[in-house]
């Protein structure tokens, strides 16, 4: 499998500003105020399929704001780390969705969520050693020709490790990338989340990331639950990433240190659950842009 150098942005790239998911509860708003936003990003699962994503409302709303906002297209449902092949109905799906309302960006999820016709509702871990190294490169390698785009891979939030793990995932990541030429997706919450769950340095991980593969962020926030078991390092805390709330301090604080060593990127809030009324979502994607504004005036003071 040849390697790959980064691939070059696209012309209609997203712009390196904050962006907010698309959810129906705002469609009205966002169209009534037209905010000073810089993109939207929504899952194209809720769009595709027969019923409600074939047409009607959803559509029409989506037709609206994506002639008014970049779009990012954040799938769910790939299954790029299953054993068994990719849905290619899933594929020409995407692909048709993608000619239609043409998406700055795509990305998946470092996951897995079928097996043979059932599909879980979760994104469920991977290994990392060379045999899952060598699965995932090559279903990136045929979603990416496929869709004649390339994608990026998040880093997931994960609650149990593996024995047959060879590799850190950092190191996974980076392997993936080099060999397909994929991008990046670095979820900032999810970095957190599991440094809490498995008891590491969530900035160590946040400054070993590989920023030059990265054209996305993902802010998000999480909840702690008693797991009932007593880890150590956890104390019987989980950290659940549930998209429910405001990202804590100590995730907009790793959001800081990255962007003061890698610059400004797309950067997401992400909000899946409990819904806000779209004043809260626009309030904490202005606080990500004004993050990424003062890490900018402070480099041009520096030189």
């Amino acid at each position: 499998m040849a390697d790959h150098q980064p691939l070059p942005a696209a012309a209609g790239s997203l712009p390196d500003r904050a962006g907010a998911g698309l959810k129906p509860e705002h469609y009205r708003a966002i169209l009534a105020e037209q905010p000073d936003i810089g993109w939207f990003e929504l899952h194209p699962e809720n769009y595709m399929g027969a019923g409600r994503g074939a047409g009607g409302p959803p559509q029409y709303y989506l037709e609206r704001i994506r002639a008014l906002y970049p779009l990012s297209f954040h799938g769910v449902g790939l299954s790029i780390g299953s054993t068994g092949r990719l849905s290619r109905d899933h594929l020409q799906r995407l692909k048709g969705l993608m000619a239609q309302y043409q998406p700055e960006q795509f990305s998946e999820h470092l996951a897995w969520s079928s097996h043979g016709s059932a599909y879980m509702n979760d994104l469920l871990p991977l290994p990392y050693n060379q045999a899952t190294l060598q699965l995932v490169a090559a279903h990136v390698d045929e979603a990416q020709d496929y869709l004649g785009r390339r994608m990026l891979i998040e880093n997931p939030s994960t609650y149990v490790t593996f024995s047959c793990s060879e590799m850190g995932e950092i190191d996974f990541l980076a392997e993936l990338a080099r060999r397909t030429g994929c991008g990046l997706l670095l979820d900032i919450n999810n970095a957190y989340v599991c440094a809490h769950n498995h008891g590491f340095d969530p900035a160590s991980y946040i400054d070993a990331f590989p920023a030059e593969w990265v054209s996305e962020i993902h802010i998000a926030g999480h909840a702690m639950i008693d797991d009932g078991i007593e880890a150590s390092g956890i104390a019987g805390q989980l950290l659940v990433d549930t998209h429910d709330r405001p990202a804590c301090a100590a995730v907009w604080s790793l959001f800081r240190r990255f962007i003061r060593r890698a610059g400004p990127r797309p950067a997401l809030i992400e909000w899946d659950n409990a819904i806000p009324a779209w004043p809260a979502l626009h309030a904490e994607a202005t606080r990500a842009d004004r993050i990424m504004a003062q890490n900018h005036a402070m480099h041009c003071l520096a030189e």
